[in-house]
């Protein structure tokens, strides 16, 4: 009976495991669990190190979430550099993560070209469609930024956080 239990069980864990890596691989979690490097450097989830941004070595995707970082922990020139080191800077996290950096930079006209560059990629993620509504509020084009809530509501419903943040965002809008 007990192996049984093993049996059924050991590839649900599996398949639970795997579908959470899949969700923090996906960049959308506020900050990614790696170490903070040094400037210059950039985390290397292969050799679990900070290594120099400039080796080879470093996959893209590694570059993409570690750029993530620094622009969470409000490195944001430090994050544009980094993403200007990606083999293929032109997928939609890069482009969501480059139009972050550069709307806290405070250059939201360019940020808000890379957030509509990175929807035409790929329309259903959540996380570019907050960022870009977040870019309207600070334009003052509360009509478009319903319009990001509304696509947002569609992907994941009114639970999800990126539907809570950009809703909050809207509301403190208006309030001034």
């Amino acid at each position: 009976m007990t192996l049984r239990f093993a049996v059924f069980t050991a590839p649900l864990l599996l398949a639970v495991a795997l579908s959470s890596s899949l969700v923090l691989a996906d960049g959308d979690d506020d900050a990614p669990a790696k170490p903070d490097c040094p400037k210059g450097q950039v985390f290397d989830t292969q050799s679990q190190k900070c290594v120099m941004q400039t080796s080879s070595l470093v996959p893209d995707a590694d570059r993409t979430d570690y750029a993530y970082r620094l622009a969470k922990d409000g490195r944001y020139e430090e994050a544009l550099a980094l993403l200007d080191t990606l083999k293929n800077p032109n997928t939609a996290m890069a482009l969501n993560y480059r139009g972050y950096a550069t709307r806290k930079l405070g250059r939201t006209d360019e940020g808000i070209g890379y957030y509509l560059q990175s929807v035409k990629l790929h329309p259903q993620y959540a996380q570019v469609r907050e960022y870009l509504g977040e870019a309207y509020v600070v334009k003052g084009r509360l009509d478009l930024a319903q319009e990001q809530l509304q696509q947002i509501k569609s992907i994941c419903g009114s639970t999800c956080e990126e539907y809570q943040d950009l809703a909050e965002a809207i509301n403190d809008s208006s309030k001034t």
